[in-house]
């Protein structure tokens, strides 16, 4: 098993790239927020507050995170029945992720939820002994009845809600349709579990809804894929293992305070994926907001940070925004301030400065567009709109080509015939697997860095 302990605290940084330069009468500041997680110490900025970690588990000490793993057992995971017993080996691997100490839990999800092990409303502490109990409590996984994705969550929430621990994790299949409760059941669950637990979130085979898996990743700040060969469930449920076994500190939150008269236009994480984080604004104080970015381990992220200035004359300057990350205190008091970086607004005669783009913002702009424009194509696309897939699906191509999104380019060449990637000119292709046009719809919010 691999060893995910670390002997020093977790730093954060916060770098800020923005052109700073209005012309007169400009109101629009734009910026790029990076933020770096390292557990190593390596790049610059505040250590937590009392968070060494001890390098190694000590049986009997209180666990450093929880985790369960909600497994589709509806009637559908019986066609193929390999799909059951990929899905229990995946789960079987997952188990076999967890560190030493981590509280887990197995739930299965029909159109109801179930504990799979420890029972009893419990969770199990990993060590050697529990692991091979679970994996044999997996063996009575069968497959029958419906689903209800937001009663497995809601189980998920209780489970993890017993679990004094700063990291409470899901990892969530399905391979259907939540056809046993309704959109807004869904939703209601989604909104009870949101800032108490992330979750990744997956689809094994064709047969489930897109948007579904995609909205509970959103809305639980985790990550969404296809698994379409039910096969490849095992490495990815390792791998998401990992990188769940890889987080340090839950609840980091991004602050932004503003001046009076400035008005945020919108927050988005624009690296390692879109998400549109302004509508989950929490007040925080006067002119402050706090935007929730989950849990981090050892990476680094990008937001794209969009506000509107007073109008001011040339030669002024102001500051139109403080960027701070900010990790709450459990017991109430005062919040930590991880790190800072700030937003500037300079108006100035040279339209050569006033009229640049900062690369990283123009990039990003694009990188959100192209998420934006394969989702319109595609469903351009499923209600017969030709003219308007092609000429969605077109401009992703060239957006695509445009940013070096190698990744997506591929996907989206599955689904048309490039004419020329540099105008956007395609062809919609006669015949599309469902799995690839399913992998692009999926994968769409995914972005690549920008060279800095």
């Amino acid at each position: 098993m691999a060893n995910f302990s670390k002997s020093t605290a977790p730093r954060f940084s916060v770098e800020v790239y923005q052109n700073a330069y209005l012309p007169e009468g400009g109101r629009e500041v734009n910026a790029i927020v990076t933020v770096t997680s390292t557990g190593g110490g390596t790049v610059g900025g505040a250590p937590l507050a009392g968070a060494a970690l001890s390098p190694s588990y000590i049986p009997g000490q209180a666990p450093s995170a929880a985790v369960v793993i909600m497994v589709d057992c509806s009637g559908s995971m019986d066609y193929p029945p390999t799909k059951m017993r990929n899905a229990r080996d995946a789960t079987a691997a997952a188990i076999d992720t967890l560190r030493d100490g981590v509280a887990f839990a197995v739930v299965a999800g029909t159109h109801q939820a179930k504990e799979v092990y420890p029972g009893n409303g419990r969770l199990a502490t990993a060590d050697s002994a529990t692991r091979a109990q679970a994996k044999e409590a997996l063996r009575r996984l069968s497959a029958g009845g419906g689903t209800a994705i937001g009663t497995w969550l809601k189980l998920a929430d209780r489970l993890l809600n017993d679990a004094d621990v700063p990291i409470r994790h899901g990892i969530l299949l399905t391979d259907g349709r939540n056809e046993h409760e309704s959109p807004k059941d869904l939703q209601a669950a989604l909104d009870a579990c949101a800032g108490r637990f992330t979750c990744d979130a997956r689809g094994v085979g064709t047969d489930w809804e897109v948007k579904e898996v995609t909205q509970i990743a959103s809305a639980l700040l985790g990550t969404a894929d296809i698994v379409a060969d039910p096969s490849g469930l095992a490495a990815d449920f390792t791998r998401m293992m990992e990188t769940a076994m890889g987080k340090e500190v839950a609840d980091v939150a991004l602050r932004l305070w503003t001046p009076v008269g400035v008005e945020i236009k919108f927050v988005k994480q624009v690296a390692p994926t879109v998400e549109d984080l302004t509508s989950r604004r929490a007040e925080a104080g006067p002119r402050a907001g706090d935007y929730p970015t989950g849990s981090w381990g050892d990476e680094s992220r990008d937001y794209h940070v969009c506000v509107q200035v007073p109008e001011a004359g040339i030669g002024q300057e102001m500051l139109a925004a403080r960027v701070s990350l900010i990790l709450p205190d459990p017991a109430g008091g005062t919040p930590q301030t991880l790190s800072q970086g700030l937003v500037r607004a300079v108006w100035t005669e040279d339209m050569a400065a006033s009229t640049a783009i900062n690369p990283q913002v123009a990039h990003y702009t694009g990188q959100a567009e192209l998420a934006q424009v394969i989702q319109q194509g595609l469903d351009a696309r499923k209600s017969g709109d030709i003219d308007g897939a092609t000429a969605k699906l077109g401009r992703a191509v060239q957006l695509a080509a445009a940013s070096g999104n190698a990744d997506t380019a591929k996907l989206l060449a599955k689904v048309v015939d490039v004419v020329d990637e540099a105008t956007g000119t395609v062809r919609l292709k006669a015949k599309v697997a469902e799995a690839d046009e399913m992998t692009l719809e999926t994968r769409s919010t995914k972005t690549v860095r920008v060279k800095k």
